[in-house]
């Protein structure tokens, strides 16, 4: 005899099976704002996330590749791998799904917790809000808190993680005393903070810098602002995607870069390893295509070739030259003069064409006299080595001491500006213009 299932029981079984199949899809749902009474909760099967007005930035909690860690991050919301550009709880990763994004109503605080309500990170606010507060993600990847009066309380962008995107600033702020840095990743799958960072070093002229722990000590130097780019990155000048901005005043010092054109997806990412990588989205290729090169030349390494030198790369090949007036010491490998200096004797200056200036941290700088001003003024002060232009825009302006050695100058394939390197008037020969022939 053959039993039949009665139709009633096949359809609720059907059902059940449907119901389960459903509870194994990861579902999706997206916030506009976080408020006070509507966090943003981490779900096992349910993507709870954050987007920007137009949906190029998206926020929530994510797990890197080959790790159970929760972090809460922001990245690219249509892009696929997923390219993260800001973590909050680098150090203090989630071990389940448990994590909660809050914002406190009272003091305009973001803050994570866990399962068991413990405050695992948190941010600060500007001040006190007097009227309800909200957190939202910008279509810039900026991730702020705001007031009632759409006052900034806080935002992801004065706390830069290991990328630089357009409009995010790098460089301090002297009322509030807050320094903007990035600082690289451990390694490439995990964010906890690695050994370099790159921001403003604002001794003397102000100029670009990355640095690497315990000591600080500087690995590269893109250089200071000379009016139209960073002097050791004259690519910036024709660029055709970017504009890029050197503020110094008595409030603050910040590098920026802008996009010329909305749609252009850019970032500039600090890797693990280091140095700084540029990236351009390409919608044909689908992938992220480096602007810049993925990596230094010899002569890019803070003070490769020691003191008073200029490192060249010409070709394939590097080679480091001791600079006018100066000659090799090959007991210590330094280059020392050879002839000292003597302001009474009447000493000139050696000219340099195409240069990335060497390191500011120890000069000095005026925005108003001229350059025949600015020779006439080094030679005036016996400690004074070198001058050049401080701003070479226009007709050009300003002017630049250096003191004692000079440290971490090169020869550019293009770009480039002129040096004035005091010598001895007996070792005078003229200008040095060098050009730079690819193999």
């Amino acid at each position: 005899m053959i039993e039949t299932v009665p139709k009633s029981m096949g359809s609720f079984e059907m059902l059940g099976v449907c119901l389960l199949f459903l509870s194994l899809i990861t579902m999706s749902s997206t916030l506009e704002m976080i408020t006070p009474t509507q966090p943003l909760r981490d779900r096992m099967n349910e993507n709870v996330t954050l987007v920007s007005t137009n949906g190029t930035f998206e926020a929530g909690f994510f797990s890197l590749e080959n790790s159970s860690n929760r972090y809460l991050g922001i990245w690219y919301k249509n892009i696929s791998p997923r390219t993260v550009v800001w973590v909050a709880n680098k150090e203090t990763p989630l071990q389940d799904h448990s994590g909660v994004l809050e914002v406190d109503s009272d003091q305009g605080f973001l803050s994570i917790k866990d399962g068991t309500g413990s405050k695992i990170w948190s941010s600060n606010a500007s001040h006190t809000p007097g009227k309800p507060v909200a957190a939202e993600l910008l279509e810039s990847g900026n991730m702020v808190v705001k007031d009632g009066d759409n006052n900034f309380l806080w935002q992801s962008f004065d706390y830069p993680d290991d990328t630089l995107l357009p409009g995010m600033k790098i460089g301090m702020n002297f009322k509030t005393g807050h320094h903007r840095a990035l600082r690289s990743w451990k390694s490439l799958h995990d964010p906890t903070p690695g050994d370099f960072a790159f921001g403003v070093d604002n001794r003397g002229l102000p100029q670009l810098v990355i640095t690497k722990e315990p000591s600080d000590y500087v690995v590269y130097r893109p250089g200071s602002w000379n009016g139209l780019s960073i002097t050791g990155l004259p690519g910036e000048i024709t660029d055709p995607l970017i504009k890029t901005l050197f503020v110094m005043n008595e409030d603050e010092i910040f590098y920026e870069i802008l996009l010329l054109n909305s749609s252009t997806k850019l970032r500039s990412r600090l890797v693990p390893e280091g140095y700084q990588l540029r990236l351009i989205w390409s919608d044909q290729s689908k992938s992220w295509v480096a602007q810049y090169p993925g990596s230094f030349d010899e002569c890019e390494r803070y003070g490769m070739c020691g003191a008073n030198t200029i490192c060249n790369v010409s070709g394939a090949h590097q080679h480091c030259e001791c600079l006018s007036g100066f000659q090799s010491n090959f007991a210590d490998s330094t280059c020392d003069r050879t002839t000292p200096l003597d302001c009474s004797k009447g000493d000139k200056f050696q000219k340099y064409g195409g240069m990335k200036l060497p390191d500011t941290s120890s000069s000095w700088y005026d925005k108003n006299i001229s350059l025949q001003e600015c020779e006439k003024l080094c030679l005036s002060n016996c400690s004074c080595t070198a001058y050049a232009q401080l701003n070479i825009s226009l007709k050009g302006s300003g002017c630049l001491h250096w003191f004692h050695d000079i440290v971490d100058s090169r020869i550019l394939a293009q770009g480039g500006q002129d040096f004035y390197l005091r010598i001895t008037a007996s070792k005078f020969q003229g200008t040095f213009h060098f050009t730079i022939h690819s193999e």
